[in-house]
């Protein structure tokens, strides 16, 4: 594998986007520098998934454009003045004991 880089110790070999949490926060400048230039960075902590490190343009273009507005504006948005939500009064069952 002639003009290949072996992977940065902390990295892993398998895809060079896996940092153990000690190296990445050690490493944390090359980390940003290949989350810019590689891609997304992932950290794990105790062997586990913790996070993952993008780029600040691959956040904005995955990330909703539109802000979200509260609940009920939202909802009374949606038009629905004409839809019934009256229901019948429920008195329970008859149980017998």
């Amino acid at each position: 594998m002639a003009g290949r880089k072996p992977p940065a110790s902390g990295v892993s070999e398998a895809d060079g986007n896996v940092w153990k949490l000690e190296d990445a926060k050690a490493r944390f400048s090359e980390v940003v520098r290949r989350a810019r230039a590689v891609g997304p960075q992932r950290v794990t902590v105790r062997g586990e998934p913790a996070v993952v490190i993008i780029d600040a343009a691959e956040l904005e273009r995955l990330a909703p454009s539109e802000r979200r507005q509260p609940l009920v504006p939202f909802l009374e948005g949606l038009g629905l003045d004409e839809l019934d939500l009256t229901r019948e009064r429920d008195t329970g069952r008859d149980i017998d004991l």
